[in-house]
């Protein structure tokens, strides 16, 4: 089923809060160490995270500690270790990260790129981040792309955001809240906001690129059954809770055929896109599919076939659900040569699955788990460790990805099987 999640704003969004929250949820903190590293910067920070009160209420805070820096991480604006839109995105290629936290972290980077040389009047790639160019904005949203890949999200929406007011201080000088590039966020995305009457810095450059970027829509909760709450808090106290709250569950279908929707396996609805190309460069197709995925295709493959002509060349198929139809309908059309797409939609019957956590001595391992029967009594059918968190543990310790495989698949084993 279709995993969402649901940021609620109510004090507005800031990357650590993201991160808290999702280390709330369950992410953890190892995992997130452990890709981060692929960044190469880790001696330049180091990570905590801490159970906090905000105004009575649980939460958890995260840290980014600069490691020889006398800033606080919540001071976004008087970071100086800037970086260039390219430096960036080449340390992000670099990393080794998850398709999804790959193509998700440079999109965020790449938004705030256009947004902030809007207001300065410069091509993007020209752009000199000050404050998110840090070392701790960096973290933040590799970090946040991460744990939403690691939780499965299909889809992300938001809350209307918060204004704020007041000044804040920046690399520039004294900046109006909200400030310029928050501005142009919103006016790119043509997000809701509104005024809860606090006058503080509530939504941050880097969390209002998070947001905008990754969110399908703005506004109240979509229809969904709750799993989990998360909540991350925010690093001052103010008149509301300042928590950043992140639901997560699973679509709600209120043409779910005649069966309990906690069972397995079900029916649903899927869509199918197919297109045939015999003039696309190759050297474009591995690209097309990650963008494809990325953008919340079920599956991408392509098939090679003779066309008119006696050219060769190849069939793309995309299978998604039917929601995601018209965007990924824009993505085949800007990034390959086709004319036309076809389309169909077919029913699937479908087991339900879930993502659970092993550790082995080499780090944490996800492991995907289908199921039959009902959520109370169920038989596992399938358990397969996540193939890009076996390649990145083969990769930092020389070792075989079969092994990996075998390890995690060992412990998740002894952990459920005992």
């Amino acid at each position: 089923m279709t995993k969402l999640a649901y940021l609620e704003c109510p004090t507005g969004i800031a990357g650590d809060m993201c991160l808290g929250a999702l280390v709330d949820a369950g992410v953890p903190l190892e995992y997130l160490q452990e890709q981060l590293q692929g960044l190469g910067i880790e001696r330049e920070y180091q990570l905590r995270v801490e159970s906090v009160h905000r105004n009575g209420q649980l939460a958890t805070k995260f840290h980014v500690d600069l490691l020889g820096d006398e800033h606080h991480h919540h001071d976004h604006h008087t970071h100086h270790h800037g970086r260039h839109l390219p430096e960036i995105e080449d340390l992000i290629l670099k990393a080794n990260l998850p398709t999804r936290a790959e193509a998700w972290s440079l999109a965020v980077f790449r938004q705030l790129a256009v947004a902030e040389g809007a207001v300065h009047g410069i091509a993007p790639e020209k752009v000199h981040f000050h404050e998110v160019g840090a070392v701790d904005a960096i973290v933040d949203i590799v970090g946040t792309c991460l744990g939403l890949d690691w939780l499965g999200i299909d889809k992300i929406y938001c809350s209307a955001l918060p204004t704020g007011g007041g000044t804040v201080k920046a690399a520039h000088g004294l900046m109006a809240v909200p400030v310029p590039a928050v501005l142009k966020l919103w006016e790119m995305r043509a997000c809701p906001v509104y005024s809860n009457g606090i006058q503080k810095e509530l939504v941050t450059p880097t969390g209002a690129a998070i947001a905008t970027t990754l969110a399908t829509d703005f506004g109240s909760p979509p229809a969904m059954t709750i799993q989990r709450i998360g909540q991350g808090a925010g690093s001052i106290n103010l008149p509301l809770p300042n928590i950043l709250r992140l639901w997560l569950g699973v679509e709600a279908l209120h043409d779910a055929p005649l069966q309990e929707s906690n069972t397995s396996p079900f029916l649903e609805a899927i869509a199918v896109l197919e297109t045939q190309i015999d003039d696309l460069n190759p050297q474009a197709i591995g690209y097309v599919l990650e963008a494809l995925l990325a953008a919340g295709a079920l599956d991408v493959f392509t098939q090679s076939i003779g066309m008119k002509k006696s050219r060769p060349g190849i069939l793309l198929t995309v299978i998604c659900h039917p929601d995601k139809v018209t965007d990924l309908e824009a993505i085949a059309f800007r990034e390959t040569t086709t004319l036309g797409i076809r389309r169909y939609t077919q029913q699937r019957l479908a087991l339900q699955r879930e993502i659970q956590a092993v550790t082995i001595k080499y780090g944490t391992v996800r492991v995907k788990i289908a199921w039959t029967g009902t959520a109370t009594e169920r038989q596992i059918t399938n358990v397969q460790p996540e193939y890009e968190d076996c390649l990145q543990i083969a990769r930092q310790h020389d070792l075989a990805w079969r092994e990996v495989h075998r390890l995690a698949l060992q412990a998740w084993h002894e952990q459920n099987l005992q």
